[in-house]
């Protein structure tokens, strides 16, 4: 299925691509795009947050 969003390729060690497999089956992702989207979200929301109280 063709999409008009951005992509970009982003290389991990195992040990980083392991625990994100591992994520993604714990939670049901059904691909490693999905999971590793959520992943980068929830790091966002958290910098956000501490960069919150930090102020």
């Amino acid at each position: 299925m063709a999409t008009d969003k951005p992509r970009y390729t982003v290389s991990v060690d195992p040990e980083l691509f392991q625990r994100i497999e591992d994520f993604r089956f714990e939670h049901r992702y059904q691909t490693r795009s999905e999971a590793t989207v959520e992943l980068i979200r929830l790091g966002l929301e958290s910098l956000k947050k501490e960069q919150g109280e930090e102020e």
